[in-house]
């Protein structure tokens, strides 16, 4: 498999190796003692599928207190995925980082705890896989304006369709620090 750095420390797009021929291909989505020797030692607790049309918008979610983690790739279609460092005190906060993930290019994104997550969806619709290091907690369910100017994600859909919920989460800015991951070296 190849790790593909981004900006944002801890952040990665990992390409696995793809075995195909004429009647198809397989490869590892995911094979713990590979991954630790890349520094990705992970443990996950909780699978999720979810489908969405052209033009869906979800994110930019995170959970706080009990952050999760989370390796996404896609299935069926294609997506822009995106991560936003929000740990108070990282010299990366605010910044994001962007991969196109498809059924194609098999391409997974490791998010990390203190990140939040979103997705936009390219093609007539996907499906969208992820693994994550922490169970859903509603009490800590959490949202990020996806315009935010202040941290300027350059989304490839100008008019996205988006649930009531990701069209009133709040600006970076306006969260309570508390409710806010705090970067730890």
């Amino acid at each position: 498999m190849k790790i593909i750095k981004t900006p944002l420390p801890g952040c990665v797009v990992i390409e696995p190796v793809v075995h195909g021929d004429a009647r198809g291909f397989f490869y590892e989505s995911f094979h713990a003692g590979k991954f630790a020797e890349h520094g990705l030692d992970l443990r996950f607790v909780q699978g999720n599928v979810s489908r969405s049309a052209r033009g869906v918008l979800r994110g930019l979610h995170y959970q706080w207190p009990n952050p999760q983690g989370k390796l996404v790739s896609v299935l069926e279609g294609e997506v822009y995925d995106v991560a936003v460092d929000i740990r108070v005190g990282s010299p990366t906060f605010g910044q994001w980082a962007a991969a196109v993930l498809s059924a194609d290019n098999k391409r997974h994104f490791w998010i990390p705890e203190g990140f939040a997550h979103g997705f936009a969806v390219l093609s007539e619709h996907a499906t969208f896989t992820y693994q994550c290091t922490a169970l859903y907690d509603a009490r800590a369910d959490a949202g990020i304006r996806w315009n935010d100017a202040a941290i300027g994600v350059d989304w490839p859909i100008a008019e996205p369709i988006l649930s009531d919920k990701d069209a009133k989460a709040p600006f970076l800015a306006d969260v309570a620090r508390e409710r806010l991951p705090t970067y730890s070296p």
